[in-house]
Order: structure tokens, then sequence, then C-alpha cells
């Protein structure tokens, strides 16, 4: 029996969804809109904007409109780069870093939920089939 791709795809980004939308409500709270979470979490790892889009795959522009939203709201700053004084880095606040914590809190713990409903083997499995997803093609 094959496997259709891209129900696969289909299922995979709906569990996404609606993790995301069980979390909305704590991302709200916090002052973060789903989008602006994902770049918040991002920070740390691509702290330039223009790898930051690249790593999210959303355009340089709406880069832009989240960082300028998130510095507002006191999540992130930006610092020119003492490397190239031509570049901003971004870094995250203190509040920031709160903020995501309770963020990626929330959404662990709802999806924690739902990978309740499956057996620790398969979660094992689960994860080994990601990993390899994610590896690189050659």
């Amino acid at each position: 029996m094959a496997v259709d791709g891209a129900q696969l795809w289909t299922l995979n980004h709906r569990l996404l969804s609606v993790v995301m939308d069980a979390c909305s409500a704590e991302l709200a709270e916090l002052g973060l809109e789903t989008k602006e979470f994902f770049v918040l979490a991002e920070v740390a790892a691509s702290p330039y904007p223009a790898e930051l889009a690249a790593t999210l795959m959303i355009p340089k522009a709406s880069v832009t409109v989240y960082v300028r939203n998130l510095a507002a709201k006191g999540f992130i700053r930006r610092e020119i780069d003492d490397e190239d004084l031509r570049r901003h880095r971004l870094i995250l606040t203190a509040e920031g870093e709160a903020a995501r914590d309770h963020a990626l809190s929330a959404l662990a713990a709802e999806f924690d939920r739902r990978l309740a409903r499956i057996t620790p083997r398969d979660r094992t499995e689960l994860q080994r089939i990601l990993l390899e997803m994610l590896k690189p093609s050659d």
C-alpha cells in the first residue's frame, strides 16, 4: 500500500496548526502573534534579519515588521554587529527570553498532550523519522 506524500504533508501541517491554535490564547496573553513567536524563538540561533528570513522561509519585509513589533514590545533589541558595522544583530532581552520560554513551554505541553496518545516506542520512532527527514539530501 503506497503512502501519499502530499497526504502525509497535509496531516503534518494540520497537526502543527492544531497545536499552534491550542496555544494561541497563551501567546496572546504574552503579547505575541503566532508568526512573531516563530521569529522570537529563532533569534538566538539566527540573530541577523536576513538569516532569520532564510531560516523561517518568510519574506525579508515580513521579518522587518515582526522585528519592529518585537522590539517595540521590549522582547528584542538591535545592536550594531562589532564584526561588521553595516549589520544589525538581534538580541533577546530578558523579557523576550521569558516570553519565548513561556511560549515554548505552552507549545511543548500541548504537543505532549498529543504525543501521550501514542506509545513511547512510537514517539521514539517518530523522532527518528523526523530527524532522518531533516538530514540534508546528498
